[in-house]
């Protein structure tokens, strides 16, 4: 009778120590829109586009250009954790502004996405 009622309470303690958690998180700084429709194709220079949106996330390369890349990333998680077995969904989106500067140091393209705002909390990690 012992090992059932030792049984019982190791079942309940278990069953009490299950939980939930939800966490966030980003990444960057957010890039406002109206700074970047300041920035025009053909006349603002790299200095400017410095001016406005401060050093770049990441500097590339490409065929004698640089494009500066902006980013920002927004991570959701719901997690159901249990003793023995724990599930989460994460779910990531990001905002991402390229600016494509020609050899002279002009903007040349600006390509941007703007997508954080539609990221929700997924709590169920199985499917939509």
């Amino acid at each position: 009778m012992k090992v059932v009622h030792y049984v019982f309470g190791v079942v309940m303690v278990a069953l009490l120590l299950q939980g939930c958690a939800f966490s966030r998180g980003t990444l960057g700084d957010d890039v406002k829109t109206e700074v970047i429709a300041a920035i025009q194709k053909g006349t603002t220079t790299k200095t400017e586009v410095v001016n406005l949106l401060g050093a770049p996330d990441r500097l590339v390369q490409l065929n004698g250009r640089d494009v500066f890349h902006y980013y920002r990333y927004d991570a959701k998680a719901g997690s159901l954790l249990l003793i023995i077995l724990n599930f989460t969904r994460l779910s990531v989106k990001s905002d991402d502004v390229f600016i494509i500067l020609n050899r002279e140091g002009i903007v040349e393209d600006v390509i941007s996405s703007k997508r954080t705002d539609e990221l929700a909390f997924r709590f169920w990690p199985f499917g939509e």
